[in-house]
């Protein structure tokens, strides 16, 4: 046990003395705040509407014009997700089942009814506003990342509201993870799939319609 604590300190500081000077010198080198735009933001903001006919250009940015980069920022969340699983893993005799666990001497307070009927009519609004974000992400500021949040708020509106159990009941362990599975996974197959059909790595076949 403590050969594997000083292991964890002595990788923490061997990462602290290879990241910090690369972290001090990109703080030291970044722009004044309200410093004119360098070339690249300006070329951006200037071809990207209307070559991807998008007025969302953070999002035109994100999903196009470096794509690959958000690919690999995809699987950044993927690693930092496995490792907070791995290290709250439960352990023998541990399940993910409907009951909530009991401690005992431990007083839980009685759902509180007024709260339950609230949530009951911010869930499914917020459920909605979520796809609407996810939809409409080329237009208005907006698209996956806002709306996955939007929709993770919302699954925490239920377990707020109606308890473990409810959430747990929308939220079974196995489906989850094939659904985190297929996430990863297809964001890699539309990437892929404009190779098959001769065009770039994430490029864009599909119709763009027209901007107003």
């Amino acid at each position: 046990m403590k050969y594997g604590l000083a292991l964890r300190y002595a990788l923490c500081i061997l990462a602290l003395i290879v990241l910090a000077p690369a972290a001090v010198l990109v703080a030291l080198h970044m722009p004044a705040f309200g410093e004119q735009l360098p070339a690249y933001g300006t070329t951006v903001n200037a071809h990207v509407p209307y070559m991807r006919q998008a007025t969302n250009v953070v999002t035109a940015i994100i999903f196009d014009v470096r794509g690959v980069d958000t690919l690999g920022e995809e699987f950044i969340f993927v690693a930092a997700i496995t490792g907070l699983a791995v290290l709250l893993r439960g352990g023998r005799g541990e399940d993910a089942s409907r009951k909530p666990i009991h401690v005992d001497g431990r007083w839980l307070p009685t759902r509180s009814e007024a709260v339950a009927l609230l949530i009951r009519w911010m869930l499914p609004a917020t459920v909605a506003f979520s796809i609407y974000v996810m939809a409409h992400g080329q237009l208005t500021p907006g698209g996956g990342f806002q709306a996955g949040a939007m929709l993770a708020s919302a699954l925490l509106l239920l377990f707020l509201g109606d308890g473990y159990r409810s959430w747990r009941q929308v939220t079974p362990p196995v489906v989850m993870q094939a659904l985190e599975a297929l996430g990863a996974a297809g964001c890699v197959c539309v990437g892929l799939l404009p190779l098959a059909l001769g065009a770039g790595f994430l490029e864009n076949v599909l119709p763009q319609g027209q901007s107003k």
